[in-house]
């Protein structure tokens, strides 16, 4: 269709109602357009033209964007209200402008009508102004939210040197080039969200958003509205536009799950539903939407007891736990703390005109002898604690105590007798992990490789180093 047939497309009825029920906001308008069903121009006024600086018929059949690339007219079509005030530009120019739906006798929207109130807007600039620094503050709001929803720690924040820290990394690397659903098991305060964090970060998905939902966190009743979201209207009181769950805001990205093992028996074939279809319908909706996310879950409860106890889907684990990883617990890898107390000291501030913090041998050492329930998320706890009551930069035995308070390990007799060296603390907590593993193995190597989570071949190089744990 050529633009003067476009011109006509308007029916006589639009266009009669356009010149009778609209007269009014003609005559006080400086200019008017309107658009069809598809968002193409098919009646603009004079004074229009002479705003924009364009031709009548240059102009007629051609889609809304292309001649005004600010304007909303197509939005008032697609969901038929109207927007009754609002500042649009135009190039360098600001004029306030209403759009309003235009229906058939049907009440069907088959167009949508624009009328530009002011073209001069000296009067009203400090509106304008105030316009233009909640537009900017909108955008910054917007950034910063983009920001908040990357991952923040990649594979290299994972710190330490041990086997079971190397054999974790080298997994998760694998994993993260799979797309299939993750379950980080683990000990409270190890580290399972960093990896989570790490695991999007090394995945094809690093670009799109990484959402993270503490399960126990969200009262049950809400749950479904957090996650599936809720159709305009759904219930008494709720908003008129659609408000998105967390799968659609995770869309194309990944969508970390922690705590899993307290989610309610009530959301569980929900949440089974769209990891095998990748389908869900919002709240108070029948449309089905299609979702594109990658399922990471992390939990410090033991989930085969759930599901021996009726509390936690069979199904649902196991399509959980396609590629599981376990975190090992700061006890498993004791000769990573002395990386890791160096990396979190880096974060603590320093005294004023003073240096950074530094850890004695003596201060190791009481590190090491600890059993460390609370893992890295203690360790940290205890070294912001000792940095906040120590008089120096050096942080000895005395200051590790008072920083752990009455958890720490008791000293040897005469506080100030001379600690074992480090090396010899370490390898002394090693050698007691090896033991009870093949204790609780019952001398099967493989089993209590998998319970250090070492290799075997790691396993049998400390049984030859120690040859009186090897079981008879």
């Amino acid at each position: 269709m050529d633009k003067a047939g476009s011109s006509c497309a308007m029916s006589g009825s639009m266009r009669a109602r356009l010149q009778e029920e609209l007269a009014t906001l003609n005559e006080m308008s400086a200019g008017a357009i309107a658009i069809d069903r598809e968002g193409r121009i098919n009646w603009i006024s004079p004074a229009y033209c002479q705003l924009l600086s364009v031709r009548e018929e240059d102009v007629m059949g051609v889609a809304i964007e292309r001649v005004i690339p600010e304007s909303r007219l197509r939005e008032v079509v697609d969901s038929g209200r109207p927007l009754l005030l609002d500042i649009m530009r135009f190039g360098e120019r600001h004029f306030v402008v209403c759009r309003l739906p235009v229906r058939d006798t049907r009440g069907e929207v088959e167009g949508a009508v624009g009328f530009v109130f002011y073209d001069q807007l000296d009067a009203l600039r400090p509106l304008l102004e105030r316009f233009q620094h909640l537009e900017a503050s909108l955008e910054r709001a917007r950034a910063e939210l983009v920001r908040a929803r990357r991952a923040r720690y990649s594979l290299s924040s994972i710190i330490g040197v041990s086997p079971a820290i190397v054999a974790l990394k080298s997994h998760a690397h694998r994993f993260a080039l799979r797309d299939g659903p993750v379950l980080i098991q683990g000990e409270t305060g190890v580290g399972k969200e960093l990896l989570a964090h790490a695991l999007h970060l090394a995945s094809a998905r690093a670009n799109a958003p990484f959402v993270a939902v503490n399960m126990a966190a969200v009262p049950e009743a809400l749950l479904e509205s957090e996650f599936f979201g809720v159709a305009p209207g759904a219930f008494t009181g709720a908003e008129r536009r659609a408000r998105p769950g967390k799968f659609e805001i995770a869309q194309r990205g990944t969508l970390f799950l922690d705590e899993i093992g307290d989610m309610p028996m009530s959301i569980q074939a929900k949440f089974l539903r769209v990891l095998q279809e990748g389908e869900f319908e919002a709240l108070g909706s029948n449309q089905v939407r299609h979702v594109d996310v990658r399922i990471v879950a992390a939990t410090s409860q033991d989930l085969e007891h759930k599901l021996r106890d009726g509390s936690f889907r069979a199904d649902l684990y196991y399509r959980l736990a396609v590629l599981p990883l376990r975190v090992p617990p700061l006890r498993e890898r004791l000769e990573d703390i002395p990386l890791l107390a160096e990396r979190i000291l880096e974060d603590i501030p320093q005294l004023p005109g003073g240096g950074g913090w530094w850890l004695t041998e003596e201060a190791l050492a009481v590190l090491a002898g600890h059993a460390w329930p609370g893992n890295v998320r203690e360790l940290r706890n205890v070294l912001e604690r000792a940095s906040a009551l120590a008089d120096s930069a050096e942080l000895g035995a005395a200051a590790i105590r008072a920083g752990m308070g009455a958890g720490a390990p008791a000293p040897a007799a005469g506080e100030e007798a001379a600690a074992l060296p480090l090396s010899a603390v370490v390898a002394e907590a090693e050698r007691s992990a090896v033991q009870r593993a093949m204790l609780l193995a019952h001398g099967d190597k493989t089993l209590a490789a998998r319970l250090l989570g070492i290799s075997r071949s790691q396993l049998y190089a400390k049984l030859k180093q120690w040859q009186e744990l090897a079981p008879e």
